[in-house]
């Protein structure tokens, strides 16, 4: 390992020297703990007696070598602290762990091999293709046992035989995972980790999870995996106060504790840096997962995510650093911010200022979208220009569209429950929002439960609710979302030109009175025209449509199919540059343009 690129936060392959790593009979155990008395290692191999380790290096890496050791042999290491207190920890380094409530490291070495060098070889180049995500918790999807997701769950591959036939019928293209580093609570759903090399046991081994995203390859769906660069658990078995000092995380409690009660990494330190960065290039080069979705990015620009404290400057270059260089090494990734503030530059390249992220999540638009769908019809009038508000800035970002496991949990209430009204009156509602959430610019991602209109909020102990896709209402609003899905991914004008202007047109803006908003959508040598009444009123419409000759319809909300209350498809007439449209009430349609 560079030592120098280590201290001065440039490396990104330390896994590759610390940590437990096997050469035939031979162990090597190497850790970095400059303010420790002693270490040793005890294990299995060991019958948990210590065995010595050595400074080696500078002097602040540490190290031994056992004899013996067994794949999936557990260890740790025992650390002697100035102060007189003795912490046996799991390995920073560890590629795999026992499973909760247990905390050792384990030993792992890699025997899959992957089959998808064709995928990799092609994948990239994603900002004018079609991105339709489908965030996933994996203990949750679906369980072995209904309703109990504690030890129930299915393994990496297992769950790869039921989730990949399911992803490619709803035509999902991408699949974003929750946090699977190894984490001490189930209600984190990962994002307070512990082991950061290291795949979660509940699943299965790490090989289990590289033979996941080579299946996933193998049908055409990329995976990207939730990343957490800001904070980590507080367990004292883990990196917290790892060799005694703040090794890992501030020492002062004003900027060291997070908002979610955990310690967060002190990003001016090298060292910190480059664990980070290597735990970040080894799950996309060792497991050839297709991205990061780097969670709270607002945490890593601005100290404790507070403008109101000032730019982190450390920390933003950590991020602009990072995500150059694993660029750099890996081309064709996918960066994704999930970044609340309006800091400017987050998708610009490092190289002109910005931080090097491929997509942000445009939490504005989410906010305002559900904001305004929460409303009757009668305020919606005066909130009209929450829908027209994204489009002011859209352009100064490149943007994915989430309805994410956040908007479905805490009290928050589901998308669907979300919206205005009574049971019967939120599927159109619903049903409208999602042909708006497709037809506008920007990538998509939904969570799951969300196609099926699950009313329960999202709970990481019980499975999907399933049983009501029994119910006409929830089987119809799924094969709903299906076909929307399929029209994204066939339609080029949704997708290949997002982030040009020529991409989007406001037809109308400006009716408040009616509810009703229309736009055209541009590329791949054709187009396509959205209309959308958000009123409860039927309306008998009329659109100026310069040079339009002809507009058939491609899909319309209120399709009876669909369990909506119109039975039959409708062209609308176009007479004098003037289309005539009937309107069902919370209804959208989408049209191709003839010119």
């Amino acid at each position: 390992m560079d030592y120098y690129g280590f201290y001065t936060g440039t490396e990104f392959e330390a896994y590759r020297y610390l940590g437990a790593h096997r050469y035939g009979d031979v162990t090597f155990f190497r850790t970095f703990a400059p303010g420790a008395v002693k270490i040793s290692v005890i294990g299995e191999f060991s019958g948990w007696e210590e065995i010595p380790m050595y400074k080696v290096g500078d002097g602040n890496f540490w190290e031994c070598t056992a004899y013996g050791v067994k794949q999936y042999d557990m260890y740790k290491y025992r650390i002697y602290k100035r102060d007189g207190t003795v912490t046996d920890h799991c390995d920073p380094y560890g590629f795999y762990a026992e499973l909760r409530p247990g905390n050792a490291s384990k030993i792992f070495e890699q025997s899959y091999k992957f089959t998808d060098k064709k995928w990799l070889s092609e994948r990239g180049g994603f900002y004018d293709k079609p991105v339709n995500i489908y965030e996933l918790h994996f203990g949750s999807w679906k369980t072995k046992v209904a309703d109990s997701a504690e030890e129930s769950w299915y393994s990496y591959s297992e769950l790869a035989d039921i989730l990949i036939p399911y992803l490619k019928e709803k035509h999902y293209n991408y699949v974003e995972i929750m946090p699977l580093n190894e984490y001490p609570c189930d209600e984190s759903w990962g994002y307070q980790g512990t082991g950061f090399f290291s795949a979660t046991a509940r699943y299965g081994d790490p090989d289990g999870l590289r033979e996941f995203v080579d299946k996933c390859h193998n049908n055409g769906i990329g995976v990207i995996l939730d990343f957490v660069p800001v904070h980590f658990a507080l367990d004292s078995y883990a990196l917290y106060n790892y060799d005694g000092t703040s090794l890992y995380e501030y020492p002062h409690s004003d900027v060291g504790k997070s908002e979610w009660g955990s310690c967060n990494f002190m990003h001016s330190r090298g060292e910190v840096r480059s664990f980070l960065q290597s735990s970040a290039f080894f799950w996309l080069n060792e497991f050839h997962m297709d991205g990061l979705r780097m969670d709270a990015v607002s945490n890593l620009i601005y100290w404790q995510g507070d403008p109101r404290r000032g730019v982190n400057g450390m920390t933003r270059d950590f991020i602009k650093n990072m995500n150059c260089g694993l660029k750099q090494r890996i081309p064709g990734i996918m960066l994704i911010a999930e970044d609340s503030s309006t800091y400017e530059g987050v998708t610009k390249p490092v190289s002109e200022g910005g931080l090097g992220f491929d997509f942000k999540w445009d939490l504005g638009w989410m906010n305002d979208t559900l904001d305004y769908f929460r409303l009757s019809p009668e305020q919606r009038r005066d909130a009209y220009h929450k829908l027209t508000f994204s489009m002011m800035y859209y352009y100064n970002e490149r943007y994915i569209l989430p309805l994410s496991h956040d908007e479905v949990v805490h009290g928050k209430a589901t998308i669907i429950q979300k919206m205005n009204g009574e049971y019967d009156a939120k599927f159109p509602q619903a049903r409208a929002l999602y042909l708006y959430m497709m037809t506008h610019p920007g990538k998509k991602l939904n969570f799951m439960g969300n196609e099926i209109g699950q009313f329960r909020e999202w709970d990481e102990k019980r499975q999907q609710d399933w049983d009501i896709l029994k119910y006409p209402k929830h089987d119809a609003f799924c094969r709903y979302i299906e076909e929307l899905n399929r029209i994204y991914l066939e339609t080029p004008a949704l997708y290949s030109d997002d982030f040009s202007r020529s991409g989007f047109n406001w037809l109308d803006c400006q009716s408040e009175n009616l509810c009703v908003y229309a736009f055209t959508r541009n590329g791949g040598s054709g187009s396509v025209l959205a209309v959308f009444n958000f009123s409860d009123n039927e309306l008998d419409y009329r659109l100026n449509v310069n040079n339009i000759r002809e507009l058939k319809e491609i899909v319309c909300s209120e399709d009876s199919c669909y369990d909506g209350c119109r039975a039959e498809k409708t062209n609308p007439v176009i007479e004098d540059n003037t289309a005539k449209f009937k309107l069902p009430p919370f209804s959208g349609q989408l049209y191709n343009v003839i010119y």
